[in-house]
């Protein structure tokens, strides 16, 4: 099984072979010796560095007390999470999953070879208690690809211990400057390693120390086949391409989130929906700058990938929901076993939910659309008005979904409750998402007035969200209700509660939503 640690570390280079000395540190009571270990790490990635490109570090590394299959995801600067596997002939399944989302179908490679001798310190306080780990590293790496060659360098790595309070981290640095030594212009030692064993291939060819010389983590991507181009520093000119950069935002989150869902860190399921709700809310909105022709296929897909994350998704925001809703109720309103019912169902859910989407980010499937979100902003499908200005083009798609929002919530204000007006609450939710990530995309353009639809949209989009929950858990509340009624048990209590969403529900439908929906559409600014 792995097992994850935060590091946080800090590194440095000194044109001295040797620590300086650090028991001036403030807080430093001692400094321990801890001898000298080997270490010898074999670091993989795919041919195009494609790992390297997403500031990832997957090694295999024997010697020393954590030998074994170590994944490192950055989190930070100096702040990373490392996932450790045991030692094992091939790369562990748990770890190769984590990093699926960038390396696909690539096959990895052994691409560098870093030995070290590491002699280390333990900084002490005076309870001996350790604040932090000090080692100078001497280092020879081996480029395993290609025509590189090899590489020698000593460093000073800093990290903090287990619980320490990172401005421990500024004290020790404060005292290695007065000692001469300057932070490491790498990021890490495989950074330094790609860079100081490249091929060389003259001038233009050269990487920097910190580019690593690799392509990025996705496929290449051309510039826009319009007129105009971003400058130099990459800001967006055209319509085009300020929506490409917004799609490229949404297509990276995707790829980002998908060790996190993997691992079920707290919300990373809802904000990879999100980014896939936005990439197709955006093809959707912007039919002016890219053709639909292209777009429609993948919008299909992202629509099955963000209904197969909503699975787990709603039934989180129904568990917590619910929890609540139990706990604000007196005790004289609660008979028998709810709260463990809810845990119970909630736990079942959730499990069954997460197998089903691991299954699904392994999919031929879903691994297909990453690669054709790649190629489609590689060479993006662009329109005529791609290459017009921005402000007339991004107004006039926002406005349009704006209206088309304002003709639901309308019809929704003027029908009686009931199913028919809950339907169509639903319905002008989304369109609300729809035009505020519309608006979010257009505010490196537009500015004020696009942050400020987007302020309302995301507004609206919580009250009418609260509707829709309520209208999700009084359908989950009718069901416990039925198996714990089966169950001989009191159903007195999921009566309660939903008799309380209904009420909240009616409040939004008839007194929140006319008053917030008036102050917005008098104020929309497009």
């Amino acid at each position: 099984m792995a097992d994850t640690k935060r590091e946080i570390e800090r590194k440095y280079e000194s044109d001295d072979a040797a620590l300086p000395d650090l028991t001036r540190v403030p807080g430093v009571a001692s400094v321990r010796e801890r001898g000298v270990t080997h270490l010898d790490a074999t670091y993989h990635d795919t041919a195009d560095h494609r790992l390297a490109a997403s500031s990832l570090t997957l090694r295999r590394r024997t010697g020393g007390a954590d030998a074994g299959w170590h994944l490192k995801f950055p989190v930070a600067p100096g702040v990373r999470d490392e996932i450790r596997a045991p030692l094992s002939d091939t790369l562990p399944d748990e770890l190769a999953a984590l990093i699926r989302s960038r390396v696909r179908d690539r096959e990895l490679l052994p691409v560098v070879r870093l030995r070290s001798d590491r002699d280390v310190r333990h900084l002490l306080d005076d309870q001996d208690r350790l604040l932090a780990e000090v080692s100078l590293d001497t280092v020879h790496a081996e480029r395993l690809t290609g025509e590189g060659g090899e590489a020698r360098w000593t460093e000073i790595e800093v990290e903090l211990a287990d619980d320490g309070d990172p401005a421990f981290l500024d004290k020790v640095e404060k005292r290695l400057r007065k000692a001469g030594v300057r932070p490491s212009t790498s990021s890490s030692k495989l950074a330094r390693a790609l860079a100081e064993t490249a091929p060389d291939t003259g001038p233009a060819g050269s990487a920097g120390r910190d580019g690593v010389g690799a392509p990025p983590a996705t496929a290449p991507e051309a510039a826009p086949r319009h007129k105009h181009r971003p400058r130099p520093d990459g800001t967006p000119v055209t319509a085009g391409d300020h929506v490409l950069a917004y799609l490229r935002a949404q297509r990276d989150a995707l790829v980002e989130l998908d060790p996190a869902v993997r691992r079920d860190v707290p919300d990373a399921v809802h904000r990879m929906r999100v980014a896939t709700r936005r990439l197709r809310s955006t093809f959707r909105s912007f039919r002016t700058v890219l053709d639909r022709a292209a777009t429609d296929p993948v919008a299909a897909d992202l629509k099955w990938l963000a209904a197969e994350l909503g699975k787990d998704r709603d039934q989180e925001v129904l568990a917590e929901r619910l929890t609540q809703a139990l706990d604000r109720l007196p005790a004289d309103q609660v008979t028998g076993p709810v709260a463990e019912r809810l845990a119970a169902w909630s736990e079942a859910r959730h499990q069954r939910a997460h197998h089903q989407l691991l299954a699904i980010l392994d999919s031929r499937r879903h691994l297909t659309l990453l690669d054709t979100l790649d190629a489609l902003l590689a060479d993006p499908p662009l329109r005529k008005k791609a290459g017009a200005r921005p402000d007339k083009v991004l107004a006039k798609a926002v406005r349009k979904d704006f209206g088309k929002l304002a003709g639901l919530v309308e019809h929704a204000l003027e029908l009686p409750p009931g199913q028919e007006r809950d339907t169509t609450l639903h319905e002008a939710r989304k369109k609300t998402k729809r035009t505020r990530y519309a608006a979010e995309a257009a505010a490196p353009a537009l500015g004020g007035p696009a942050d400020e639809a987007a302020s309302d949209m995301k507004a609206l989009q919580g009250l009418l969200g609260d509707h829709q929950d309520s209208v999700m858990a009084r359908r989950t509340l009718r069901e416990l209700a039925a198996v714990a009624h089966a169950a001989g048990e009191s159903d007195f209590t999921y009566g309660v509660l939903y008799a309380g969403e209904a009420h909240r529900a009616a409040r939004a439908a008839e007194e929140a939503l006319p008053e917030a929906w008036s102050a917005i559409s008098r104020a929309f600014p497009f």
